[in-house]
């Protein structure tokens, strides 16, 4: 067994001097082994933020007033601490302070008045799943902004349309292609047999009654007055195109400017033919969309939901513009000559003659006169290898009807038959 390690010296009385005694009121070892260990002493009043004491603690003054032999052992005891000093100097008694208590940090006040509490900008709404939205099977379609019909697995998107709109369709299957009264600007004049049409003020649009999606197709516009500070667009435009703007002002209208022979689509004027156009010409409009049946994006359904109509058309073929089709292209004529590819890789869709006109204050209007076949002033020879067009005078008539007349009792749309 190993010998016990000798005392430390610091803790041994002088020699020749009486052997020393605890104080009275020291505790005896048994009551320090169950006293707990308590922290150092606080620090000083005059600093509280400096970690470390240097005040006089009452435990220094305890030390101080005990016996000489007792007091000097333990100044020896406190000057050598088992560290050593390199410098030689002695060590101060220091005493740690607690750790101050963590400062709970101020809210400041914003000055954005979009982050107050009264602002009417509030915290962002988790987003709904899309059975809740939709009125599909255990969802409602409460609180949504447009309702969202669930026909079985397949989701409609409801948008409003003209009360009406079946019998507002002014075509018919005993009409011919016409120009059409619903689909103008209330700018634009359109005669009594409804095949010319004038621009009194604004750059508006009018369109033909039908439309075609897929083959080669053909008809020809008579310029009959444009004043010196009018003008013209003619061409080609979608069912989505503004009626309110001239064609070629969005992704849907292509169209033919008198002003330089210039061609416009998504509003962006490009040079085409060098050459303008004006009264008495005779200007030839031909488009080809080979296929075009399979790039169609499908027209919305004329429905009717909690007795006002709605255009159901499917949420996953929402897009603003459809997508480009190689193939697919816009030429134009003038006096019976090609002026070359206007436009090419056009998106699919279903396209309608149409033209605008634009005339200022207090000159004559802009007059045009539309010829949709079958006896052409001035059908081209040569197409240049292209598909021979038909005239739009044999586009068939399609009729524009109401898919149903009343909604489900749970108050979903259903798709008819």
């Amino acid at each position: 067994m190993a010998d016990a390690a000798p005392p430390s010296p610091a803790i041994l009385p002088p020699s020749g001097s009486a052997p020393l005694l605890p104080p009275a009121d020291a505790p005896t070892p048994e009551a320090a082994a169950r006293t707990p260990s308590l922290p150092d002493t606080p620090a000083s009043a005059a600093d509280p933020e400096t970690p470390f004491s240097d005040a006089a603690t009452p435990s220094d003054a305890d030390v101080s007033a005990l016996a000489p032999p007792y007091a000097a052992a333990m100044d020896d005891a406190l000057e050598d601490d088992g560290i050593n000093d390199p410098s030689g100097a002695a060590r101060k008694h220091m005493t740690l302070a607690p750790p101050a208590p963590p400062s709970k940090k101020s809210k400041k006040k914003s000055s954005c008045v979009w982050t107050r509490p009264n602002s009417r900008k509030g915290k962002k709404k988790a987003k709904q799943p899309s059975h809740a939205v939709s009125g599909g099977a255990g969802g409602s379609a409460s609180g949504a902004g447009r309702p969202r019909p669930s026909c079985g697995e397949d989701e409609f998107l409801l948008t409003p349309a003209p009360r009406l709109a079946a019998d507002r369709n002014d075509d018919g299957p005993e009409l011919p292609v016409l120009l059409s009264r619903v689909y103008r600007s209330e700018k634009i004049e359109v005669s009594e047999d409804r095949l010319t049409a004038s621009g009194t003020k604004g750059y508006r649009m009018v369109r033909a009654t039908r439309g075609v999606a897929s083959g080669a197709w053909y008809f020809e516009v008579k310029v009959l007055h444009i004043p010196p500070m009018g003008g013209t667009r003619l061409g080609w435009a979608t069912n989505k195109a503004d009626i309110q703007t001239p064609v070629g002002s969005d992704g849907y209208g292509f169209s033919y400017r008198n002003v330089d022979g210039s061609k416009v689509s998504k509003a962006w004027r490009d040079d085409y033919a060098n050459d303008a156009y004006g009264e008495g010409d005779v200007l030839g409009f031909y488009i080809s969309l080979p296929q075009g049946e399979l790039y169609e994006p499908k027209q919305p359904d004329l429905v009717k939901y909690k007795g006002m109509p709605f255009h159901a058309q499917p949420a996953k073929d929402e897009k603003k513009t459809a997508d480009p089709v190689p193939g697919h292209e816009i030429v134009f004529f003038k006096n019976g000559v090609c002026q070359g590819t206007a436009f090419e890789d056009i998106p699919g869709g279903r396209y309608y003659p149409a033209a605008s006109m634009y005339t200022m204050p207090g000159e004559p209007s802009s007059e045009v006169r539309f010829n949709f076949g079958p006896d052409f002033v001035l059908f081209p020879e040569d197409f240049a290898g292209r598909p021979v067009p038909r005239p739009m005078s044999e586009v068939p008539y399609q009729a524009y009807e109401l898919k149903n007349e009343e909604p489900a009792e749970n108050g979903n749309v259903e798709k008819a038959g």
